[in-house]
């Protein structure tokens, strides 16, 4: 997986593009990416399928100087941590670690 954030100069926003590459989907049909910037509605914010590869991939624009909570859900029913995360934070509520990006 992959995380890349471009900080514009004109805005304290970072683009954040999350792509999960097509061996760690696992020939999933669809993917969405929630996280507490959208209080993790598992329908905000869908992966675009890459037919190339079969990669998922979606860019969004959040706060800069901020860290954010999220995870990839594939399916709708298979939950999947993403290995180029900043960092992970376990989740007493969920019983689960999630990913946290900074920005």
């Amino acid at each position: 997986m992959s995380v890349s954030k471009k900080y514009l100069k004109t805005k304290p926003v970072c683009k954040v593009t999350f792509r999960i590459p097509s061996n760690m989907a696992n020939n999933a049909n669809k993917a969405t990416l929630t996280g507490d910037f959208n209080n993790w509605d598992v329908d905000a914010l869908q992966m675009k399928k890459l037919k190339k590869d079969g990669s998922f991939s979606v860019t969004i624009d959040l706060e800069a100087g901020k860290e954010y909570k999220y995870r990839y859900l594939l399916d709708d029913n298979n939950w999947l941590n993403d290995e180029a995360a900043d960092r992970y934070e376990f989740d007493h509520q969920v019983n689960t670690d999630n990913c946290i990006i900074s920005l």
